[in-house]
Formats: C-alpha cells, structure tokens, sequence
C-alpha cells in the first residue's frame, strides 16, 4: 500500500514540475488591465448618477426611483473599489513587515 502513494506522489510532482509558470509581466498585465476596467466601470457608474441627480433637481425627469438606484449602484461600487484598496494597501504593508 505504502507503494501506490509513492507512485501516486511522484506522479503528481512530476505533473507539478511539468507546468510552467505564466510569465510575471502577463499576470501584472492582467491585473493592471482587470483594475483599469474596474475603476472605469465604477467612474461610469459615478458619472450616471450625477446625470441623474442633475436632470431629478433641474425637473427634466420625475422618474426618482431610477436616479435613487443608480446613486446607490455607484455608492456601493465606490464603497467595494475603497475595500479593494485598503485590502492591497495592508497586503503591501505585510509583505514590507516580513523578514528576509
């Protein structure tokens, strides 16, 4: 018995050791490209909003209802993008905290 799980390990290590890792400059890229769209996408969300309270106080709409949920669509998407941040500002920091 003991084996088969000196096979089945060294067949999973060789399975590992034959995959390569994805280059660093493709992740960063990646990453970089995934938090530029995110950020785009809630600066939209911010900029419908403020359409919609403008055009709600100027009385070109009466449709308050629509303007109240693109106000909290993008009150809670800056809310996710300033935790998103705070999370990569104290992962940073703990990574500066490790020794070498």
């Amino acid at each position: 018995m003991n084996s088969v799980a000196d096979i089945t390990m060294k067949a999973h290590l060789q399975g590992l050791a034959e995959t390569k890792p994805a280059p660093i400059q493709n992740i960063s890229g990646k990453f970089a490209e995934a938090l530029k769209d995110s950020l785009s996408e809630v600066n939209q969300a911010q900029i419908a909003a403020d359409r919609a309270a403008e055009q709600v106080a100027a009385g070109k709409t009466k449709n308050l209802h629509e303007a109240m949920i693109k106000l909290e669509e993008a009150d809670i998407s800056l809310r996710m993008v300033v935790q998103v941040r705070n999370k990569v500002v104290e992962a940073y920091q703990e990574v500066m905290r490790m020794q070498v």
